[in-house]
């Protein structure tokens, strides 16, 4: 990935930050037919390995972990919104016009050696934590429990566990550095008004450090 320095993010805790706030990702290997792509949603232990492990599940008629073999390098792909940047928000323009669009998004690109998972205990308690973590905010939680148990051990024979111990995290978080504060502050305000929170409230952040 094309990173120049001013947009990089290196911090490992903003970086699970954003895994943990944005866990879909995009798996990407390299199979028999070439590259494949798959979005799964991801459980990130990041007390596990040196910089965290990823754990996800996919259907067992999904090819990918078939083609996959134990320690075969995967990247994973999480984003955390994007929009675009019209030059007209910037306070700079009007005086000057020396500007132009842009688009603005963060990113982490999570490399990582693969571990096939294809054994029923260790599905069920991946499942069991994804279904703990996402039903958090509901006023009552859906448990694996609720479901008959023939149904959903059914469930669970058909999928397969993936898990990815990280070996190298790329962030990027591409959020206007390269202008002043005024104008991060003048998109901000932009976006904010139309609604795009999660990257007008992470360039409004972004302009509250360089102001300091």
């Amino acid at each position: 990935m094309y990173l120049p320095s001013h947009f990089e993010e290196s911090d490992p805790q903003a970086l699970h930050a954003l895994i943990r706030d944005y866990p879909l990702g995009l798996l990407v290997s390299h199979g028999e037919a070439g590259l494949d792509a798959n979005h799964l949603p991801f459980e990130l232990s990041p007390e596990k390995g040196a910089q965290g492990t990823l754990e996800a599940h996919v259907a067992r008629n999904n090819p990918v972990w078939s083609e996959l073999r134990d320690g075969d390098e995967v990247l994973v792909v999480f984003r955390a919104g994007d929009a675009y940047i019209s030059p007209q928000w910037y306070p700079s323009k009007q005086e000057h016009h020396r500007q132009v669009p842009t688009w603005n998004y963060r990113v982490v690109h999570a490399h990582g050696r693969v571990r096939i998972r294809d054994d029923e205990r260790y599905v069920r308690g991946l499942v069991a934590r994804l279904t703990r973590t996402h039903e958090a905010t509901q006023e009552t939680p859906w448990k694996m429990t609720d479901g008959p148990a023939d149904y959903i051990d059914e469930m669970l024979r058909l999928i397969v566990g993936i898990e990815i111990e990280i070996t190298r995290l790329v962030g990027k978080f591409k959020l206007s550095q390269n202008k002043e504060a005024r104008d991060i502050r003048g998109a901000s305000a932009a976006l904010l008004a139309r609604g795009e929170q999660a990257i007008g409230a992470a360039m409004d952040d972004c302009a509250a450090r360089r102001e300091g």
